[in-house]
């Protein structure tokens, strides 16, 4: 308990974090990226073996981590900044011109953590497949971990990486996929219905599993009942329902606030139901 406590906390910090951010340049995701901060926050604090302070490209004996949905880039920075990737004062820089810490990741800024541009949506699970590939190859049996989002599986290029993981039997790779139901232009069932997620997952012969991706001890659990899977010549995928706007009453449950930035009295009442409990950067 006192482990998921800290998780907790950390994750707090980490929404108060995103919404200053997003705030300050009037600019940016709020819903998606309050949605799936538990998950980043439980891998990244918890899960994952990795060293901020030897980041490199190759990643050699570290498990990887590869944000498909790139615009849910605020929580990220928040999560790499708070795990020691990069000075947390960096967050003020936010989607500022010729700041390393663009509206969506990019490698030519070198941010530490950073190992691919993203945010041109479907082209994150092909990436961690090859780099999960590349490691059963050079004998290294850390984990690959990939974050997709709902809308972005409407995605053909989703499809093909899903075929190619499981014919070339990459069983040294977790996927999420961030079940919250909505996409910018509504909900996911009105703009293009991706129904029965997880039958679809198993018939292109992944191991599928489920957990609610706003718990972190069930976060947790699920990943660490999947990592026990691994190494059985199938990929794995969670398929982790969330609520977009999670933690902010006002934003829970609706697309409006996929890519909408708060006004001055929307954060000040968002930022009265999350506590502060790493200090503001």
């Amino acid at each position: 308990m006192e482990k998921i406590e800290r998780l907790e906390k950390i994750a707090s910090q980490v929404r108060r974090d995103l919404l200053r951010m997003i705030h300050a340049k009037q600019s940016g995701h709020p819903g998606g990226s309050l949605g799936v901060t538990d998950l980043l926050v439980s891998l990244y604090f918890e899960i994952m073996e990795h060293s901020p302070k030897n980041f490199d490209m190759n990643g050699k004996n570290q498990d990887l981590f590869f944000l498909s949905i790139g615009h849910v880039s605020a929580a990220w920075y928040s999560v790499l900044a708070r795990s020691g990737y990069f000075p947390i004062k960096e967050l003020s820089t936010f989607r500022a011109i010729d700041s390393r810490l663009q509206g969506h990741p990019a490698t030519a800024e070198k941010l530490e953590g950073i190992r691919i541009a993203s945010g041109s949506l479907g082209q994150g699970l092909s990436v961690a497949s090859g780099a999960a590939l590349a490691k059963k190859l050079n004998k290294d049996d850390k984990t690959v971990y990939c974050l997709m989002g709902d809308g972005e599986i409407q995605e053909g290029q989703v499809w093909e990486a899903a075929l190619f993981a499981n014919a070339r039997k990459i069983d040294n790779l977790i996927a999420f996929i961030d079940l919250n139901g909505q996409q910018i232009d509504g909900t996911t069932f009105d703009v293009l219905g991706m129904h029965a997620v997880c039958e679809k997952w198993k018939s292109f012969g992944w191991e599928v599993m489920e957990c609610n991706g706003n718990i972190i001890a069930d976060v947790i659990d699920t990943i660490s009942r999947a990592k026990e899977k691994t190494g059985n010549k199938k990929p794995i995928v969670i398929i982790m329902k969330t609520e977009m706007g999670n933690g902010v009453d006002f934003m829970m449950g609706s697309h409006k606030w996929h890519g909408v930035a708060p006004n001055d009295d929307q954060l000040q009442k968002a930022l009265s139901q999350l506590e502060e409990t790493l200090g503001d950067y």
